[in-house]
């Protein structure tokens, strides 16, 4: 199916050398679809709430009654589209994943384009690093976890090691981004597309 199609970079904030991505998605992707789509390219495991920023308004999934007495309105991110930013002139904007480690990804969209007939959208472009683990702890303790499990004769090597093998039954290569792995997510939310 041809469709406009925008490039979407996303960038972990604080985190250096960057962990990004960048995907080609669908401009009739709402705010929702957008979210499954950073979930499956940097890879989160979708275990916790997430909001967008966009203008000092917060795009999410509403809270009825406000059960907590936050005092803030979260617009439902099933009613935005990416066109409809797009036709505000809004390129920058911000995501969160994770209201404990608070992982904010700051995405900005490229250029509008038609997109091409062969492929199926969205679509990885590129991107650089492998994500953090999930409850990690956020930016301070992901760089403590890479210190860890980076030198086999730390102390807590072992079992910080044991730990993510546990989880993800796998070692934790901070450098492979697992292309293959994010490929398949995305392939998968574009045959639900289609």
């Amino acid at each position: 199916m041809i469709e406009p199609i925008a490039g979407v970079r996303m960038e972990l904030r604080h985190i250096r050398p960057k962990i990004w991505r960048r995907v080609d998605v669908p401009l009739s992707a709402t705010l929702v679809d957008l979210h499954e789509i950073i979930q499956a390219a940097m890879p989160w495991d979708e275990m916790h709430l997430w909001e967008f920023m966009i203008r000092r308004e917060s795009y999410g999934i509403p809270i009825k009654d406000d059960p907590f007495g936050w005092g803030f309105e979260v617009i439902d991110a099933a009613g935005v589209r990416l066109k409809d930013l797009t036709d505000r002139g809004i390129k920058r904007f911000s995501y969160t994943y994770d209201f404990g480690d608070d992982w904010v990804h700051d995405l900005s969209v490229g250029v509008v384009r038609t997109g091409k007939a062969n492929i199926d959208y969205p679509a990885l472009v590129g991107g650089a690093r492998r994500c953090p683990p999930e409850d990690v702890g956020g930016v301070w303790a992901y760089s403590q976890f890479l210190e860890k499990i980076g030198d086999p004769s730390h102390k807590d090597h072992a079992e910080m090691a044991e730990w993510y093998d546990e989880v993800y039954d796998e070692s934790f290569d901070p450098e492979d981004m697992d292309e293959e792995y994010i490929r398949n997510g995305l392939a998968y939310i574009a045959r639900k597309r289609r």
